[in-house]
């Protein structure tokens, strides 16, 4: 069984007939749906979708809505533009349609944030401008590197503190539609601080859904552990961190993001390019195979496709290949961490059942869970047993998809530990992880539907 996760970006590419059930099979557990492109209808059928095929497959996999957040990006410009190095280009706040010359920003105070000398990055950093002033609202460039310039290209502030709103109302649409229509995870973009966090959990009021914090902002590294402690999961979303950063930066910073939230245990994904080449050829390059395994090594909890699996031209061989991947960098072993053991009420009954299921051969441990917080916590210490997430809702289970090495199973509502035990005895019989006469390894609450309040370990043999 594979313990790292899959996030697949669902878009055109899986909207042909049969592509979403090829790309479910390839071994997808989370479905993202990025919200920055296509329309509400999409979304809602492609969610819809995810479901349909999900359930006809019997696979528990969580949907992750992505939000734009405050990204920057130009407006509409004319056909075949080309930024040539050394000319004049005025960015705007004002409507107009762009060309050679200028082009309109979705942020109107960029002229108030930017002073002469600053870089502006355009399409990813394809394009670099360098600022000589600022006029009346207008941002005076001269092009640095230039290059081709389409409509609504993102536009990056390297080093300079915006005065963006950090959860936009757009944000606050597509929150309220995600949380009717039931999605498990919300993907929160460009968050610069904990505060970010905090205000759209808020917006969430009663309805909260895990929050995945996207560590995309040169800011956010400096806030890094409030940031992990306010969000439910994060993301290291490499492509604008690269922008904002530099690329060489991303590799140590991933590296500091992945353990920070392995000692804080917060599940963690690895995203951007992952496997790019496979947008347009079914084998990827051994440096994308490298890439991946070395998320798997540094004990990232999931890997993220999206462009291979959006619009790409081999949706489901992309998946199949990040499963290979993956489960070869499994089979080397991970290099232990040194993690303390928090001294909250769930973090020492993990301990004590991973310790328990090392000496006594037991082959799985089944955490049954309200808040999904110990098998999140036994995961975090990496044991070598297939973990069981026996949740009491379909939800929580669909959430824990995204959780290294737990199998998510959505139990019947147990009253009693003895109902409890038997639920996880039709769970690891139901995943054929155990045989008559394996152990297993079992935590679950003495007071039945107390989130948090896992307190009893007890060893069960079949």
């Amino acid at each position: 069984m594979r313990r790292t996760k899959i996030v697949a970006t669902i878009g055109p590419a899986c909207d042909a007939p049969g592509v979403l059930r090829d790309v479910i099979a390839a071994g997808v557990d989370i479905a993202r749906l990025n919200s920055s492109h296509g329309t509400m209808a999409d979304l809602t059928r492609r969610l819809a979708a995810v479901r349909a095929e999900a359930s006809a497959a019997g696979r528990v996999i969580g949907i992750m809505l992505d939000l734009p957040g405050p990204k920057l990006r130009v407006g509409e410009m004319a056909e075949g533009v080309v930024l040539a190095d050394g000319t004049r280009f005025v960015l705007t706040g004002e409507e107009c349609a762009g060309d050679a010359e200028h082009a309109c920003v979705t942020y109107d105070g960029l002229a108030a944030d930017l002073s002469a000398g600053d870089r502006v990055m355009l399409d990813d950093g394809a394009i670099e401008l360098v600022v000589v002033s600022v006029d009346a609202g207008d941002v005076v460039t001269l092009v640095a590197r230039g290059g081709p310039l389409s409509s609504h290209k993102g536009v990056n502030v390297p080093g300079v503190r915006l005065g963006v709103d950090g959860v936009t109302a757009h944000d606050l649409e597509l929150l309220a539609w995600g949380l009717n229509a039931g999605v498990d995870l919300i993907a929160q973009s460009f968050v610069r601080a904990a505060a970010d966090v905090h205000r759209l959990r808020a917006a969430m009021g009663e309805r909260g859904v895990p929050i995945v914090a996207k560590i995309e902002k040169y800011e956010a590294l400096d806030d890094l552990d409030a940031i992990i402690a306010a969000a439910d999961a994060v993301m290291v979303a490499r492509g604008d961190l690269a922008v904002e950063t530099s690329p060489e930066a991303v590799p140590p910073a991933q590296r500091r993001i992945v353990s920070a939230c392995r000692e804080a245990g917060k599940p963690v994904i690895v995203a951007t390019q992952m496997l790019e080449s496979m947008v347009s050829s079914p084998r990827p390059t051994r440096a994308e195979a490298s890439d991946v395994a070395t998320a798997v090594f540094e004990g990232a909890d999931a890997v993220m496709l999206s462009e291979e699996t959006a619009i790409g031209a081999y949706p489901a061989a992309s998946v199949a290949t990040m499963d290979r991947v993956c489960r070869s960098a499994e089979e080397t072993g991970e290099p232990g961490l040194e993690l303390h053991v928090p001294s909250d009420s769930v973090s020492p009954v993990a301990a004590a059942a991973v310790d328990l299921a090392r000496d006594t051969g037991a082959v799985a441990i089944v955490t049954a869970t309200q808040s999904g917080a110990t098998p999140r916590a036994v995961a975090r210490m990496r044991p070598p047993q297939v973990i069981v997430g026996l949740a009491r809702s379909e939800h929580m289970a669909r959430t824990l998809a995204l959780v290294w090495g737990v199998a998510p199973v959505c139990g019947a509502v147990t009253t009693s530990i003895e109902q409890t035990t038997d639920a996880a005895i039709a769970a690891v019989r139901a995943l054929k992880v155990a045989s008559p006469g394996d152990r297993i390894v079992l935590t679950a609450g003495t007071t039945t539907g107390v989130a948090g309040g896992s307190d009893l370990v007890r060893v069960l043999t079949l």
